[in-house]
């Protein structure tokens, strides 16, 4: 799918125009890319987040920019990390008929069996490559977990295959697994601690008391 953002082009001097831009509630970028010379531009900053909030980052953006479309991607976007402000975003314009690589999220869905048997669902890799045409790129790729038993794991050539897009990352990677749950053999071993701790005390009281029996036994002959 895609999604159309109107964005202007600005000028880079003087700086504080940046400042001014930035007051009206509008976000700064540069577009390059097919076709396209690098063009500084910037739009309506709640859109965008919008978008990507909505979409993810690999949604394919349509640009209204002087009176004609110019289909983009995101190719980085640089947010600050306290608000949810972009004070940077770089489109590049892609080519509707070729293929480009990006990342995109894995998302584990599903109760896993084993996680129900008191096992532990492992993530160990959250991103993969994908590669597809500009308007086939996926949001995320989901992965059912729901029938993983202890002691399985799911690597990346398991992922489901889709017809629109292909998997880059090479296949043998894991993606999750699930594991034997620690909880128990750790609970195991406290009380297992505790209970030698309590023995120990328990001797070295019988100990005590054996000792003053007998120190009052000698004080008793004398």
């Amino acid at each position: 799918m895609s999604v159309t953002l109107k964005v202007e082009e600005r000028e880079v001097r003087p700086r504080s125009l940046r400042k001014q831009l930035r007051h009206e509630g509008k976000a700064l970028g540069v577009v390059y890319g097919y076709k396209v010379e690098s063009t500084p531009i910037s739009f309506d900053e709640k859109e965008l987040v919008k978008v990507v909030r909505d979409h993810g980052e690999n949604v394919l953006v349509a640009l209204q920019i002087g009176g004609k479309k110019v289909n983009t991607l995101i190719n980085k976007l640089d947010m600050d990390i306290f608000t949810p402000t972009i004070k940077h975003v770089e489109f590049i314009a892609v080519k509707m008929d070729e293929e480009t690589e990006v990342e995109t999220d894995i998302v584990l869905v599903g109760e896993s069996a084993g996680a129900k048997l008191g096992g532990f669902l492992s993530q160990t890799l959250f991103k993969v490559t994908v590669a597809a045409t500009p308007d086939k790129l996926p949001e995320r790729i989901e992965v059912d977990v729901t029938n993983l038993a202890i002691g399985d794991s799911i690597t990346v050539a398991d992922l489901p295959e889709e017809k629109d897009f292909r998997v880059v990352t090479e296949g043998d990677i894991q993606v999750a697994a699930v594991v034997e749950s620690t909880l128990e053999a750790d609970l195991e071993e406290i009380e297992e601690a505790e209970a030698q701790a309590a023995e120990a005390d328990t001797a070295d009281d019988s100990e005590k008391t054996s000792e003053e029996q007998a120190e009052e036994n000698k004080e008793d002959k004398e």
